[in-house]
């Protein structure tokens, strides 16, 4: 995280304000669920609704309220150990796959520990003085940060939880209006010399670890197609052999098609010649208009391969980025925390730049973007330094927020990152191309 903070960080009042706001959103996303719901785990890389409420819940009790709370201790001692998810620093935890095995305790008894850490957290914030303040708010900051990840994991999860549920129940929300994406264009870039990480100017007072430090890069001309890939054009890909043409596909990739039946996007099945989808909202036919979600990279470079393209690179989807927000079109609204549809919508009529930048679908970046670090980059000290370096190995990032990213956490310079094989998380496609080397169109 960065030390930079806005002064307005720095105020007890604005602090708890924001604590506040943090802490209830996620527990209005929660509300639609029942006990049973928050206790499902339908696969291991998703986790309980009850555990992520009591993971963020943790994280405060473990690198705030610890050391810095008078007479400190734990709510519950075996809590420390359930809700840990990957601090080697701070002890052994229960393994992952099983968090669904934790029936106790309950959904109600995680919102009793949160009132509880919720409590202490005020007195904490409003106890403390100017100089203690200083040095907690950037913890506190990535505290606020970090549950916001999990507010998108959580509606990921349950997402995969009510998939697999024969009921196909409904979270909340309708779908949207049919809609348009209108037709591909291209934004051409120039290029050159390029600084490439987080700014404070432009992208606010946080970032992670693994947005910094900012360094130089040079890139080639290049162009972005100026809106996301659709299902309607997905659905050329596959009727054109895509999940069964090898040539198109990594090996690696073409390895998980064959060994777990890939032969479209997550979450489509096929009745009576007719695709569906499963959404948040319910099942219900493909909207072709739609962007494509539910792709892991491996399907995301098969799909550029097949239409002459490649993916961005993340240092040319940074760029682009900060360039389109000098120019960003008047009543431009990306779309993020998505509490209508609870999905991507579609892209609209073309304007001239870059359609869906922010919003509806994380976007895959090329095999050359590999999860690793910036140049420079020092993980922080202590346990904290294991929130994000120690994953840079086997990841694929990913830019740009989608449907379900809460307000205020989308930013140029945001670094997200699944394995390249992940299909659950809400991730579509954009295409690129080399400014100097493209074919006529």
């Amino acid at each position: 995280m960065t030390d930079t903070l806005d002064p307005a960080s720095l105020d007890p009042a604005s602090l708890l304000g924001r604590y506040d706001e943090v802490r209830a959103y996620t527990e209005r996303l929660a509300a639609p669920l029942s006990p049973e719901d928050q206790t499902v785990q339908s696969m291991p890389d998703v986790s309980p609704t009850k555990w992520h409420r009591a993971h963020v819940t943790w994280f405060f009790e473990t690198f705030l309220l610890a050391g810095n709370e008078p007479d400190f201790a734990p709510f519950q001692d075996q809590y420390w150990f359930l809700f840990n998810s990957y601090y080697e620093a701070i002890g052994p935890r229960h393994a992952r796959p099983m968090r669904g095995v934790i029936s106790r305790p309950g959904a109600h008894d995680v919102g009793v520990y949160r009132g509880n850490v919720d409590d202490r957290m005020r007195d904490l914030l409003s106890s403390l003085d100017e100089n203690a303040l200083a040095k907690l708010a950037p913890t506190i900051n990535l505290g606020f940060h970090h549950e916001q990840q999990h507010q998108e994991l959580l509606l990921m999860d349950i997402k995969h939880v009510l998939s697999l549920n024969p009921l196909q129940p409904v979270y909340a929300g309708r779908a949207a209006t049919p809609g348009h994406a209108g037709p591909m264009g291209w934004v051409e870039y120039d290029g050159g010399l390029v600084e490439i990480g987080h700014a404070p100017s432009s992208d606010g007072d946080f970032s992670f670890d693994n947005e910094l430090p900012r360094h130089q890069q040079w890139l080639g001309p290049y162009r972005l197609a100026d809106r996301l890939v659709t299902n309607g054009e997905w659905l050329e890909f596959m009727e054109d052999g895509g999940y069964r043409r090898p040539e198109l596909w990594l090996s690696d990739g073409w390895g998980r098609v064959n060994a777990e039946g890939w032969a479209a996007p997550f979450y489509w099945t096929e009745r009576e010649g007719v695709w569906f989808e499963h959404t948040l909202t319910g099942t219900r036919p493909v909207d072709p208009s739609l962007p494509v979600c539910h792709v892991s990279h491996y399907e995301a470079d098969a799909y550029a391969t097949w239409a002459g393209k490649r993916l961005p690179t993340e240092a040319e989807w940074e760029h682009a980025a900060r360039l389109e927000e000098d120019t960003t079109t008047p009543g431009y609204a990306p779309n993020l925390a998505d509490t209508e549809t609870w999905h991507p919508r579609a892209a609209g009529a073309p304007n001239g730049r870059l359609r869906q930048l922010f919003g509806d679908c994380w976007e895959w970046t090329s095999s050359s973007s590999s999860y690793l670090p910036y140049p420079g980059f020092h993980p922080g000290v202590g346990a904290i330094g294991e929130y994000n370096g120690k994953f840079m190995s086997s990841q694929m990032v990913l830019r740009g927020g989608c449907a379900l990213t809460p307000p205020g956490h989308a930013r140029a310079s945001y670094r997200n990152f699944f394995p390249p094989g992940a299909r659950w998380p809400v991730t579509g496609v954009r295409l690129a191309d080399d400014g100097w080397n493209r074919c006529c169109e």
